[in-house]
């Protein structure tokens, strides 16, 4: 049985104030955990099924945790369908890192979960590491962003920043995406540089855009608007990575 102020603790980490005031998240899923378990994120506890933890229990070691019923699962879960595992853990310190001879993802105003989700694990894909974001953007522990990474989430490392003082001591090249910038297919990208990606329905934010270096586009063939900014993400890197 699953303790009240487990169940409590697990149904408050689905809020924000929550997550921060207690510096932990949920992490759900079989796949997600599994990645976890091998990650350098300390585990505060597991709750599961007996079948998980017989069939992974040389990698749970001293790991506290409580073992459910599928049912009991399922409705402490914040997942339309969880019936094998969820780890409570801890956060880690926006900690600033060094952006060497590499490509990083810059995130102006991301606000959906499901999109931030998308991108950190297209980054992971493409064997990118790194990625800031504005200080605006969506919550990195939003339990939908950690779902959306199918463990990704555990192997790039994430950045909250001002990104005017980001910028302004940055020295790698800026590719910015725009309506109107020049065609990717004619760019020949360097081996290391920024991506800087814009936010959903207004794109990169003005205040940004004399950071930026080179203004690149995606060119349309049909009718449709505009791209999902996780899809133009993955689409820009692949040209990029070619």
């Amino acid at each position: 049985m699953l303790t009240k102020n487990h169940a409590k603790l697990i149904k408050s980490l689905q809020n924000k104030k929550d997550r921060n005031e207690l510096g932990l998240f949920l992490v759900e899923g079989l796949k997600s955990v599994q990645e976890l378990l091998h990650s350098n994120f300390e585990i505060d506890f597991l709750v599961g099924t007996e079948e998980f933890f017989q069939k992974n229990k040389d990698s749970i070691k001293d790991i506290r945790y409580e073992i459910l019923s599928e049912e009991e699962l399922e409705k402490v879960s914040s997942l339309e369908s969880n019936n094998s595992v969820l780890a409570v853990v801890k956060q880690k310190t926006n900690k600033d890192f060094n952006i060497e001879n590499e490509i990083v993802i810059v995130l102006d105003e991301i606000k959906d979960p499901g999109n931030l989700g998308t991108i950190i694990r297209t980054a992971d894909w493409y064997g990118i590491q790194k990625i800031v974001l504005s200080e605006n953007s969506v919550d990195f522990y939003n339990p939908k962003v950690i779902s959306g990474t199918m463990g990704s989430f555990a192997r790039v490392q994430v950045l909250y920043t001002d990104l005017n003082n980001f910028f302004e001591k940055n020295t790698f090249p800026v590719f910015g995406a725009y309506l109107n910038g020049k065609n990717i297919h004619e760019i020949k990208f360097p081996s290391s540089g920024i991506l800087l990606m814009g936010n959903e329905s207004k794109g990169i934010s003005a205040e940004l855009e004399k950071f930026v270096t080179d203004k690149i586009t995606i060119p349309k063939f049909g009718s449709a608007e505009s791209l999902n900014v996780g899809i133009a993400t993955a689409i820009i890197l692949d040209n990029w990575k070619k």
